[in-house]
């Protein structure tokens, strides 16, 4: 297991925090982190760093524990942070440089394809990039020692879409090449992209750990109904959406599906379709409970 984490409670003064997370992140998986602002998304990814100690429960990565082998385990992760700081006065080359030292290690032929497929010019200065291109540097610094763990707290922060996809593609490759990988996101297209499972955080506890394409199935399901009874459709007892020129929008739990087709086989349907609900709607249903 890469990651496990067991009954972890991690609190403020304020009384925001974690509680009671559990969670594994087997070696060589995806794992996308969900939850709106405030929801202790980052305040996990800095425990699985080291950077606070949980008030109770286990937090081991790779076989050590998170707080009291931090430094170590800083040597081997991949780590981008949610807020992007760099040390002033220095050139983009030079940043480089001072990191490789810190993790002792060498240029190598990654990095120097990372800051190509970026487009990062080594000899700018570190102070006038731009949002960006801040946040291409440290993907680059992130991914340049080719770390068996990558840990990306909102990894696409102030990239282009352009980038964003450039993104997907490097974080797909990584994957093919076994590598772990747990990121925070409120991109839900890069989740269902790159992801095998998704966990859910919902004011500072774990609301749903799935993979996605059991989340996707056993989640409410959307059908388009057109009939020529439709004022009948209010009497079924399925919540109903949006109405168009194309029908009703009728939702319906996984489990309901069979009572669902029987009761509508007595109706005149002059159509009837299943739009599939991206991970988003999902997540916001989710949230609305």
């Amino acid at each position: 297991m890469m990651i496990h984490v067991s009954n972890m409670t991690l609190t403020y003064p304020n009384k925001k925090g974690v509680f009671d997370l559990s969670f594994d992140v087997k070696k060589g998986e995806v794992v996308g982190y969900l939850g709106p602002n405030g929801s202790g998304k980052t305040t996990t990814i800095r425990a699985l760093l080291g950077f606070i100690k949980a008030n109770s429960g286990e937090v081991i990565i790779n076989g050590l524990n998170a707080f009291n082998d931090a430094s170590q385990i800083m040597k081997v992760v991949g780590y981008l942070p949610g807020e992007i700081s760099f040390l002033k006065g220095l050139t983009v080359k030079q940043l480089l440089s001072y990191t490789l030292k810190f993790r002792n290690s060498h240029e190598s032929e990654k990095m120097e394809k990372l800051l190509h497929y970026f487009q990062l010019n080594v000899n700018g200065d570190v102070k006038t990039l731009s949002k960006g291109e801040k946040q291409k540097l440290a993907l680059v610094i992130a991914f340049m020692n080719d770390a068996k763990l990558l840990i990306l707290d909102e990894p696409t922060s102030g990239l282009d879409p352009l980038m964003r996809n450039k993104f997907i593609e490097l974080v797909l490759e990584e994957k093919k090449a076994g590598k772990t990988i747990f990121m925070s996101s409120h991109l839900f297209d890069e989740i269902e992209k790159t992801c095998d499972k998704v966990l859910i955080i919902k004011k500072g506890r774990i609301v749903q750990e799935s993979n996605l394409k059991t989340l996707k199935s056993q989640e409410r399901k959307c059908f388009l109904i057109k009939t020529a009874e439709e004022d009948k459709l209010k009497y079924l007892g399925y919540p109903l959406g949006e109405k168009s020129a194309f029908g009703v929008e009728v939702f319906v739990y996984g489990d309901q599906i069979d009572g669902f087709l029987k009761a509508i086989s007595t109706l005149k349907i002059i159509s009837f379709e299943e739009r599939k609900q991206n991970l988003e709607e999902i997540f916001l249903n989710l949230y609305k409970e």
